[in-house]
């Protein structure tokens, strides 16, 4: 039997490596972030789709609240997948971490991207058909199914 466990105490100070606190925020701020990128084109689909004024608007209010929670999630993906490779570097030696950077980076691309659509539809100024952004709506799909095969298997 464990000394604390004589005495009804329990030591609940555990020594945790600070490498898995900022992995654990790394996994909960990406999926912050996806979350957002699945949801945001989907939101792009129905403001296409609306014609009433007052759907319009709280499309746009809507895709603006949304956008903020996914850049600050993106943000802080990022700033703890780079406080990790900071502490490890030679993980950048790594072909499985070059190609999951390249997709990171293909991703903050693609959150520009909903972004500069954003702007487009809250002007007024859509091009595309609602087609369009459901087909647009798959990429982080593909992004995120590419970056976990990368982080797990690491081929």
């Amino acid at each position: 039997m464990l000394p604390e466990a004589r005495t009804g105490v329990v030591c609940l100070a555990v020594t945790i490596p600070p490498v898995l606190w900022l992995k654990a925020f790394h996994v909960v701020f990406v999926v912050t972030w996806f979350a957002g990128l699945f949801y945001l084109p989907r939101l792009f689909v129905y403001h296409v789709a609306a014609s009433e004024r007052e759907g319009l608007a709280r499309f746009v209010v809507m895709e603006r609240r949304l956008f903020f929670i996914m850049t600050l999630g993106a943000l802080l993906a990022v700033l703890c997948g780079a406080a990790m490779i900071v502490g490890a570097p030679g993980y950048l030696t790594l072909g499985w971490m070059r190609a999951k950077l390249l997709l990171v980076a293909a991703l903050i691309g693609y959150h520009g991207c909903c972004y500069h659509l954003m702007r487009v539809l809250r002007a007024g100024g859509n091009r595309h058909s609602q087609r369009w952004y459901r087909l647009f709506n798959e990429l982080p799909g593909v992004l995120l199914v590419a970056i976990v095969v990368l982080a797990v298997v690491k081929p």
